[in-house]
Parts: structure tokens; C-alpha cells; sequence
């Protein structure tokens, strides 16, 4: 495969290409060009977390936008083709953990509804292009390997066909703050198993192998782990001789099963009202993932200073052990765990 100075090469040989179309130096990801598949690859390594920042959001759009500009206008000199852009993640055992929760808990907190309600927007506007394949005749593919929740989630099933790992997991943990996921869920569930399955895995809050998701028709590639980019190489190479059909079966996909831009706002509105309504239970919470997020290294342990933190079975739900006294994103201080109760425990 060709790496980034190679891609970036081949995307300034193209003669009638201004400069400003030129591939940006991303701080967020990397991308790579494979002129056998015809793809572009795209490696997310969101920093300092790996949620999806605001960063992130604006450079995958700036991404996409370049593709955009670059092929609406086909160049008779152009040197390489362009069939599938791939999201995949260059974060060991992680896909994505989701929103920006810090940045959600200071909107909220401060009241600051209108930036949130942007953050939103972004994200809407590039899931929107992800599902309508950037109006271009491409395929979108998710390679997750690893933890994908949330936004992380949401942002796989924009994409048309999902590859991941065996022992990847998904889900949507926002109910455990008394949340839904507001960027696409509901819509991409439901158009791939119905509305009845998409609000069970919604509500439910629960962490699904990919296993599992595979079996209920979610996922649609099952690679056995280390194996999902030869996987991926391969999916694409025994679909470029069917491009043109698979690319107008995605067009009947969505005369049929309509995902237009207002109904992603319309729910993400709902989503910003929800989230500005959130008591300080709830952001306590939340606060709670947050630390998961900062510190996840990998999709079964969790470092935080010397103690290590194990999730039960996937989930976020539950931290083993914690420092007391602290203090919460409110001010609030807290002496012990109120949930311990040393006596049952040693009876």
C-alpha cells in the first residue's frame, strides 16, 4: 500500500488540481492510498483521548470535503481511481470511546447550550455524508478493532459495510446517565434491524460482542482477530467487479429506508434538550465514564495511577477501586464510598 507521502504525491501529480485540494497534514488521523483496491484508508488516533473532539470532527470533514471537490470534477489526467474510504482506528484495541464527554459536562454545567448544540450539528453534518457515501460512487467501510461505544458506535454504522475483529465490542452506554445516543443510532438500528431492536439495544445500555451484533445482521463482516485488514483487502477486491451494482443497491437503500438531514437534527435538537436537563446525579455519572475515558489503554484494562481498573465484561459501569477523599465536577466532596458496606462484605 501507499503511504501518506505516496497518496499525498499522487493527489498533487493531478494537473488541474488547485492547491487548496490538496491532502491537509492531519493531526487527528492519517490516511494511505491503495491503488490496487482503489481505496483510501483512513487511521483515527484522536488525541488526548480517543473520543470524538471537535478536532477530529473538522478534519474527517475538511477529509471529505477534499474528496468531494477533488471528484465531483473528474480530471481526464488523473493518475488514481478512488472506490472505498475506509474509518478504521490506529488505537490499540480501541475504535472509538465515543463523545466528547468532558466538553458535553462543561456545555452543560455552564449552560453553554448553543456550543453544544454545534458539536452536535458537526457531527451530524459528517455522519450525514458518511451515510450518503459523500455523493460520490463509493463505498463506506468501518474496520473496528476494538471498543467502539456511542459516537464510536454511531460513526460505524454510518458507513455501509461494517468489518470488525471477534473480539470487538459495541454499544451504547449513555443510558447509564440517563441519556440516548442523538447522532444517528436510532435511524442506522433501525433501518438495519427495526425500530422494536433498535430501542432494546439502546436501552438496554449493554456492551454486544461483535459476535453477537454479526448474528443480529448489524454487523456484516466476522473477522477473526488481527486478521480485519487482509479481511477488508479482500472484501474489496471480490466487490470491484460488482461496484456498479452494489453502488445503486445503496441508492435503493435509501429510497427505501430514507435517512434525510432534518430528521438527524430533529433528534439531535431532542438530544441537546435532554442533555441541558440532566441533574447533578446524572453528571456524576457521567463524570464517572469520563475518567474511564481518559484512561482506557486497552479494551480490558483500565491504568489510573497505580491502581488498575478492570470493566466487568465489556462494560464501564463499575470501577474496582477509587481514592477517597474526592472532589466532583461540581464542587462536591466526597469522604468514602457510600456504596460500600464493609460489614456485609466481611460476613
Amino acid at each position: 500500500m501507499q503511504t501518506k507521502d505516496k497518496l499525498s504525491a499522487a493527489w498533487s501529480s493531478s494537473k488541474n488540481v488547485d492547491q487548496n485540494q490538496k491532502l491537509a497534514s492531519y493531526t487527528q488521523f492519517t490516511t494511505r492510498y491503495d491503488s490496487e483496491t482503489g481505496s483510501i484508508w483512513c487511521w483515527m488516533q484522536p488525541e488526548p483521548r480517543p473520543c470524538i473532539n471537535t478536532t477530529l470532527i473538522d478534519e474527517l470533514s475538511q477529509l471529505q470535503q477534499q474528496l468531494i471537490d477533488t471528484y465531483k470534477s473528474p480530471h481526464k489526467d488523473a493518475i488514481w481511481s478512488f472506490q472505498h474510504l475506509i474509518l478504521a482506528s490506529k488505537t490499540p484495541g480501541i475504535y472509538n470511546l465515543g463523545g466528547d464527554l468532558e466538553l458535553f459536562m462543561e456545555c452543560i454545567v455552564n449552560k453553554h447550550e448553543e456550543q453544544l448544540r454545534q458539536y452536535a450539528h458537526k457531527c451530524i453534518n459528517l455522519a450525514y455524508r458518511n451515510i450518503t457515501n459523500l455523493d460520490l460512487s463509493i463505498s463506506m467501510i468501518a474496520l473496528v478493532q476494538g471498543q467502539a461505544l456511542g459516537g464510536g458506535f454511531e460513526t460505524a454504522l454510518s458507513c455501509d459495510t461494517i468489518i470488525a475483529e471477534r473480539s470487538s465490542q459495541m454499544g451504547f452506554p449513555e443510558i447509564m446517565f440517563n441519556m440516548f445516543p442523538g447522532m444517528g443510532a436510532y435511524h442506522l438500528l433501525a433501518r438495519k434491524i427495526g425500530s422494536s431492536n433498535a430501542e432494546r439495544i439502546i436501552l438496554s445500555g449493554e456492551t454486544y460482542s461483535a459476535g453477537q451484533l454479526y448474528e443480529m445482521g448489524i454487523i456484516d463482516i466476522l473477522a477473526e482477530d488481527g486478521k480485519g485488514v487482509q479481511v477488508t483487502e479482500d472484501y474489496m477486491k471480490s466487490h470491484n467487479q460488482s461496484h456498479n451494482t452494489i453502488r445503486n443497491i445503496k441508492k435503493i437503500r435509501q429510497v427505501i429506508h430514507p435517512i434525510t438531514r432534518q430528521s438527524l437534527y430533529d433528534v439531535v435538537d431532542l438530544w441537546v434538550t435532554a442533555a441541558m436537563n440532566m441533574t447533578r446525579k446524572d453528571l456524576s455519572k457521567m463524570q464517572r465514564l469520563l475518567h474511564l475515558q481518559k484512561d482506557f489503554k486497552d479494551s480490558k484494562t483500565i491504568r489510573k495511577d497505580d491502581n488498575i481498573l478492570i470493566p466487568r465484561r465489556g462494560e464501564w459501569r463499575k470501577i474496582k477501586e477509587v481514592k477517597f477523599p474526592l472532589t466532583t465536577h461540581l464542587g462536591d466532596n466526597v469522604l468514602h464510598n457510600r456504596r460500600k458496606n464493609d460489614s456485609r462484605r466481611r460476613a
